[in-house]
């Protein structure tokens, strides 16, 4: 039998982060486990108090192999961008002792591309990947799909799994082969 690791994708944010939990032995992926964090509308430092405790029980309650996290997106509003690099580094800091040399960063365009096919894909493409790839029916939030988008990325662009092919996809990998499908969504 071969290895299996444990991929967590997170998909940060100050009032909303999503994590997925993936498993991969040889070159398939497994959905093992996916929620939100909710971080509530109460004052700010105190939002960051929950994201470190639940970020915390994640990576306890599962002790993943590694971790990814989806990178710094632009955003329009500097206060924005600024609380979101704040909760991004609250969750460094969980990840900085024990996975430190396990932690990987991925582009939001790169995320879209290994999960959808495209790297412009919308939420909604990007959910109906995820929900094909993973078998899970639905998701609580777009944070969530997001979150395990960042672990199948993770886990493509690592070498560690590929995307089962169907039988319309003539040797291409699902996500490219309903690339188009989900565009037209």
């Amino acid at each position: 039998m071969q290895d299996q690791k444990l991929i967590l994708g997170i998909d940060p944010g100050s009032r909303k982060t999503g994590y997925g939990l993936i498993a991969v032995s040889g070159k398939s992926i497994k959905y093992i486990d996916s929620g939100t964090i909710k971080l509530g509308s109460g004052e700010f430092l105190d939002r960051l108090q929950i994201l470190k405790n639940e970020i915390s029980e994640v990576l306890n309650k599962h002790r993943p192999s590694e971790v990814a996290m989806e990178s710094l997106i632009y955003v329009k509003s500097p206060t924005a961008l600024i609380k979101l690099a704040q909760a991004r580094g609250v969750i460094l800091s969980c990840l900085m002792e024990e996975y430190s040399q396990r932690f990987y960063e991925y582009s939001p365009n790169l995320v879209k591309s290994s999960s959808v096919g495209h790297g412009h894909a919308d939420k909604q493409g990007v959910q109906k990947a995820i929900q094909m790839i993973t078998g899970v029916s639905q998701f609580e939030t777009d944070d969530e799909s997001d979150a395990l988008a960042v672990a199948i990325c993770h886990a493509l662009n690592a070498g560690k799994a590929s995307i089962p092919k169907t039988k319309k996809s003539k040797g291409k990998g699902l996500a490219a082969s309903l690339a188009h499908k989900l565009k037209e969504a």
